[in-house]
């Protein structure tokens, strides 16, 4: 039967990939259903709801500050940058994006910044699937290290027993995956070729389908936008240090009526409220905008995709530690070659944690090789079905970014594998020290 519940959780997966966006939490409930008339155990607690309830409050946060204008002022910002230093934009749009993710927990922002990439890309003469490729990929890798993100939240809480405290975590995954981010734009500057010699560019130039730059766009922040930032900021640091102070290594509040899970969502929550009242915005039009919607489509599809993992997974651990504890023993970094096919099909860093980590401790692995191995649950670009990745090949409209006839062959697939092995292996390097 083991052949037969795989089976069903690919094709599940499978389905869900192919019908896109939401589809693929809602094919993922299918599967759980599926496993579950299969003879697979079906238990409530699989389900993630404090990953989901993280993202949820998150997310709710943020549309509130694209609402009151707080997003736009933050990408005025990022194309002051990326204007300021055009040729050197491979390196500078993915630092945005990192930045980015890193302050707001999701990699939904990167959408903002994308047409100014590409925008920026032609006016230089750069060939746009450069900058996009790294930009991608350094969003997602920003998710393990972003003190709100749902992945780090999870992985904190997981390791934190086990002697890693949250300020630990950060401090090894944040300088590891943003150094792999430089190593990688240098790839990526060196691939395809140039824009002018494209083929595909140039047919799109002689049939008039590519737009001209538009340049420099007007904008005046207003007072409510440049709020809504700070109180999002705010919140962050309140986040970041309520988390310090409850956590086990300086022990400074014990027994906490407020644990570190239900402080992020609560505060999210103030700061949401916060920036309604403050920057007076209608509260129903939070609802309408594009942050809502896909953050609470991802959450659908944490549920889904999470909840079917996990049941596969603790229905077989037993066989998975027989077969893995000797394997892992010997090779730690296989961990992260787990993580990083799993979280293209499992389609979340936070479902990919929730779904294996505890596992992998479980049988043996140590907290150093669980730390490090974390960036590879970034993995979300192998099948190009992702959101933001589509993006990028949809606002390219040089056709520099472009999903090849055999699926595999986009752009996006060397940096990101790149990336986080560079990632992962910073990772060991200063978790040795540090964990």
């Amino acid at each position: 039967m083991a052949i037969v519940h795989i089976l069903i959780v690919l094709g599940a997966i499978i389905l869900g990939a192919r019908l896109g966006s939401i589809a693929i939490g809602l094919a993922g409930g299918m599967g759980v259903l599926l496993l579950g008339l299969t003879g697979v155990p079906i238990e409530f607690d699989a389900i993630p709801f404090d990953v989901i309830g993280i993202i949820m409050t998150v997310i709710a946060a943020i549309s509130a500050m694209q609402r009151a204008g707080g997003l736009d002022y933050l990408v005025n910002l990022a194309e002051r940058v990326l204007r300021r230093n055009p040729k050197h934009i491979t390196y500078l749009a993915p630092v945005v994006t990192y930045l980015m993710t890193l302050f707001a927990g999701t990699g939904h922002t990167a959408f903002s910044t994308l047409p100014v990439i590409v925008e920026v890309a032609k006016e230089s003469g750069v060939r746009p699937s450069r900058p996009l490729s790294v930009a991608v990929v350094a969003s997602q890798l920003a998710i393990c290290a972003s003190p709100i993100s749902a992945a780090v939240v999870f992985m904190a809480a997981t390791v934190e027993p086990l002697g890693v405290g949250y300020l630990n975590l950060l401090l090894v995954v944040i300088p590891a995956t943003f150094l792999a981010i430089f190593p990688t734009a240098w790839l990526a500057s060196h691939m395809g070729k140039e824009l002018k010699d494209d083929p595909v560019y140039q047919e799109r130039l002689a049939q008039g389908v590519i737009e001209p730059p538009k340049g420099q766009r007007e904008y005046t922040a207003t007072k409510e936008a440049k709020r809504s930032v700070l109180i999002f900021l705010i919140a962050i640091l309140a986040v970041m240090i309520y988390a310090t102070l409850i956590s086990d290594q300086l022990g400074l509040i014990s027994d906490p009526t407020l644990p570190r899970n239900e402080a992020i969502m609560t505060v999210m929550l103030t700061a949401a409220t916060a920036i309604v009242v403050f920057c007076k915005i209608p509260a129903n039009e939070i609802l309408t905008t594009q942050v809502f919607r896909s953050g609470m489509s991802a959450s659908i599809c944490v549920l889904g995709v999470a909840w079917l993992g996990t049941s596969l997974i603790n229905n077989y651990l037993d066989p998975i530690k027989n077969f893995s504890s000797d394997l892992l023993g010997s090779y730690p970094w296989m961990l992260a070659v787990v993580l990083f096919f799993a979280s293209a099909l499992l389609y979340s860093q936070a479902a990919t944690a929730k779904a294996l980590i505890p596992a992998a401790l479980a049988i043996g692995v140590s907290p150093l090789t669980a730390v490090a191995s974390f960036p590879a649950v970034c993995a979300l670009f192998i099948l190009p079905t992702y959101p933001t990745l589509l993006a990028a090949v949809e606002m390219d409209d040089t056709g520099s970014t472009r999903i090849g006839k055999a699926v595999f062959n986009h752009p996006f697939i060397i940096p990101g594998t790149v990336c986080i092995a560079i990632a992962v292996a910073l990772g060991f390097l200063f978790g040795s020290v540090l964990v």
